[in-house]
């Protein structure tokens, strides 16, 4: 094959890997910002959601030669290659999408472009659309929710989530540039450990340290000071933000920190933050390879924009692996319109209100059903935004409306009742400066499991196509932590009411239909007080109007000692998740917001120690 990387490192006792995309539009200085002065070995890059697949498979049934992500070629690979192989960093992304492929054969061009001869591998096996028929008649349930399988019609995009392993594989057999489908995004770097440091597909541990480290930089500069809870400590962060380096050894210890001299912040919160990201059950986080147990992860600075990470711990993996299905569902629109001025949020919601009637009356009249679901959400804090002089009494809102409709002959009927309304509204309204919104397509995720040996990954060299079987383990694992912290003690001494953000930092995301918040105290002898504090009832009075179901059942925490935190899903609380849900925050990004900004009672000396 003769590539840049045909020779293996399995000698290495350490090696370095930055993370350069969180997402599919990502910024596009990671890549010269980390082959500048000290070039990692390997630079990972994580592109695919469950979102993105959606829109991928969209692109696929367009034009047979797209479905993947484009910017791996023209943002990374032609403006980037020669300086990749006159360093000898070697590559790794998720780009391909649901077109594989097509991707490796786009990089392969650009490489010859570039007069150079590298080789390019691609991993493959996780499309189960050709399972489609058969998966319908067995008709499994969503994982979450327990609904139906979608019609087969409605389906875009049904992939399974593969692993490190053929990742590992294609760099043995000297693959410089490594492009899969789906995989699971911490696979990225737990394959590059893999084959670095010769790991055994049943060395647990090791394999939840490099998932744990892979899952610390996937999404690139959140790990680095982005969307960090003391955000104004952030140098730079908009202008100049380092993307994660993590050095990792042969043992799994690792140390997280970002190239010299650029802006953003490594620290214990950051990389705390990000491990609770996105995870539900801390003791049993569940990936092809392993089942990681972060709940005796340790993480503690060691100088400016170091962080030394310890504790993780594994088992075998699942029997069986996750599958993704993306499904059409109807069709939305939505519409921003702002107000200002006196009394603006009551009118901006009395337009929504009055648009919404209106096209609910033009529907019956088209013999069209009603809205599957309308959401009208006025946001404005009040504060004089973007007003010359800041007048008392005057405000300046938003009023977002949203509707979903099985037809988009419907959500049309909404569009032309709204803008009808521009000159009958109440005083205040700025203009219809959006546009006329169009009707989007609904896509819903739909998440079951499927035996291990009904998916067969694959990695293609050119012509040459290998099968890596999964290995052949599976079953229960990892030990769980205790249920929670020491209890709290009868009351003594002054205690005293305070916002929750001064006392801790923490981080919120979606996981489908459900969100997750990870809380951090800042000084760990206060979590016993956060846990009695902030229990299920709670919870569920700050949350409730967010959920389904708003009750303590539909809640659960979990307790990680070693750092320590704690971990807290919300069922249902997403209105669908994703593109298939109306609201504002259809990821629950800010959701640790909410939290942080409730009060909580604790002893006097915390708050003491902390000023």
């Amino acid at each position: 094959m003769g590539g840049q990387g045909s020779t293996t490192i399995r000698s290495a006792r350490r090696i370095r890997i930055g993370g350069a995309s969180g997402y599919w539009g990502d910024s596009a200085h990671a890549t010269p910002q980390l082959l500048h002065n000290d070039p990692p070995d390997f630079i990972v890059y994580d592109y695919l959601a469950e979102i993105t697949m959606s829109i991928l498979a969209r692109m696929r049934a367009k034009d047979p030669s797209l479905g993947y992500a484009t910017d791996f070629v023209s943002a990374v690979v032609a403006p980037h290659i020669r300086a990749v192989a006159a360093a000898g960093v070697r590559l790794i992304a998720n780009a391909g999408g649901v077109n594989p492929e097509a991707c490796g054969e786009a990089v392969r061009k650009a490489i010859a472009a570039a007069g150079l001869d590298l080789t390019v591998a691609v991993v493959g096996g996780d499309d189960l659309m050709p399972q489609c028929a058969n998966l319908a008649a067995e008709q499994p349930r969503d994982m979450e929710s327990g609904a139906p399988f979608p019609t087969p019609p409605s389906i875009a995009s049904m992939n399974a989530y593969l692993g490190a392993e053929p990742i590992a594989r294609a760099l043995d057999a000297g693959a410089d540039i490594v492009i899969t489908g789906r995989v699971v995004d911490s696979a990225l770097t737990l394959g590059a450990c893999i084959h670095a440091f010769g790991w055994a597909m049943d060395d647990f541990d090791r394999l939840a340290a490099g998932s744990l480290g892979g899952h610390l930089i996937e999404c690139g500069p959140q790990v680095t000071g982005g969307n960090h809870t003391d955000w104004r400590r952030v140098s730079d962060t908009l202008l100049s933000i380092g993307y994660p380096i993590l050095d990792i050894g042969d043992t799994g210890d690792m140390t997280l920190t970002k190239p010299a001299g650029t802006g953003g912040l490594v620290s214990r919160a950051t990389a705390a933050e990000q491990m609770l990201y996105e995870i539900s059950d801390p003791a049993r986080y569940l990936l092809p390879d392993v089942t990681c147990d972060f709940t005796q992860v340790a993480m503690d600075d060691i100088g400016d924009d170091h962080v030394r990470i310890t504790g993780a711990r594994g088992g075998p993996p699942p029997k069986t692996l996750k599958v993704c299905a993306t499904y059409f569902d109807g069709w939305r629109g939505v519409q921003m319109v702002p107000f200002y001025g006196l009394d603006a949020s009551e009118k901006a919601a009395h337009l929504a209100k009055v648009a919404a009637e209106r096209a609910e009356a033009a529907l019956r009249a088209l013999n069209l059903a009603s809205f599957d679901d309308v959401d009208i959400t006025v946001v404005g804090s009040g504060a004089q935004l973007g007003m010359p002089v800041a007048a008392e009494g005057a405000s300046e809102v938003t009023v977002k409306m949203a509707v979903k409709h099985p037809d988009a002959k419907g959500v049309g009927v909404f569009m032309k009742a709204l803008s009808g309304l521009g000159l009958t509204t109440p005083p205040g309204l700025a203009s219809f400066n959006s546009g006329a919104g169009k009707p989007q397509p609904v896509v819903r995720l739909f998440s079951f499991t499927i035996a291990r040996d009904r998916v067969t990954p694959t990695v293609i060299y050119g012509d040459r196509k290998d099968i890596v079987p999964f290995g052949q383990f599976g079953g229960t694992a990892a030990v769980h932590a205790p249920a929670s912290p020491d209890a709290v003690g009868a009351r003594s001494g002054d205690w005293v009411e305070v916002p929750l953000i001064q006392l801790a930092w923490a981080r919120s995301g979606d996981k489908g239909n459900t969100a997750n918040v990870g809380l951090i105290p800042r000084d760990p002898a206060v979590m016993p007080y956060l846990w009695a504090a902030l229990d299920e009832g709670r919870l569920a009075r700050i949350f409730g109007h967010l959920m389904d179901d708003p009750s303590p059942e539909a809640i659960h925490r979990y307790f990680l000692p070693g750092l320590p935190a704690m971990n807290i899903t919300l069922a249902a609380s997403l209105g669908g998740g994703g593109i298939a849900s109306l609201r504002l925050d259809s990821q629950g990004k800010g959701y640790s917001q909410i939290l942080l900004a409730q009060s909580v009672a604790v002893p006097a000396h915390f708050v003491e120690s902390m000023s």
